[in-house]
């Protein structure tokens, strides 16, 4: 089976460099990028200045290579690629929630961003709450190390 997929758009943000990007973007509230989606797909945002939250999935594109195991940050065990957060994955995939600031035509402007300038934009999806909101989770092997701030 043959998978192809078509970038949307480009994410922009004020990260060129690896080692600027925070770990997620809830922890960097004041990271701002734009994400500019292509003038075809434009139509496809009507509605999204509703939503205060969007998913966006996005491609890893400046990761080259992949590994089963890797080290999360601040970490010294070696975890399984698919319990952890890397870019170095088998399809070089990106997820994040972003807080959405503003839109004008087929721009967003984002804050929490916590993307690498640049990247390809796969994918918007609104984020709801009542849909995407999990209780009573278990965080693994990040169990004391987010002081719980991750459970419900």
């Amino acid at each position: 089976m043959k998978i192809v997929l078509t970038p949307i758009g480009i994410i922009h943000s004020p990260y060129k460099k690896k080692e600027d990007i925070p770990i997620r973007g809830v922890f960097m509230p004041q990271g701002v990028g734009t994400i500019e989606v292509f003038e075809e797909y434009e139509k496809g945002l009507q509605d999204v200045e509703g939503f205060s939250h969007l998913i966006i999935l996005y491609f890893f594109h400046k990761s080259k290579e992949f590994s089963l195991l890797g080290k999360p940050f601040l970490e010294d065990k070696l975890h399984g690629i698919f319990a952890i957060r890397s870019p170095h994955r088998p399809n070089h995939l990106g997820i994040s929630v972003v807080r959405l600031l503003e839109r004008k035509g087929n721009i967003l402007k984002v804050g929490e961003i916590d993307v690498f300038d640049g990247t390809p934009l796969l994918d918007i999806k609104p984020y709801v709450p009542k849909f995407d909101e999990r209780k009573n989770v278990k965080i693994g092997w990040l169990e004391g190390k987010l002081n719980n701030q991750n459970k419900s």
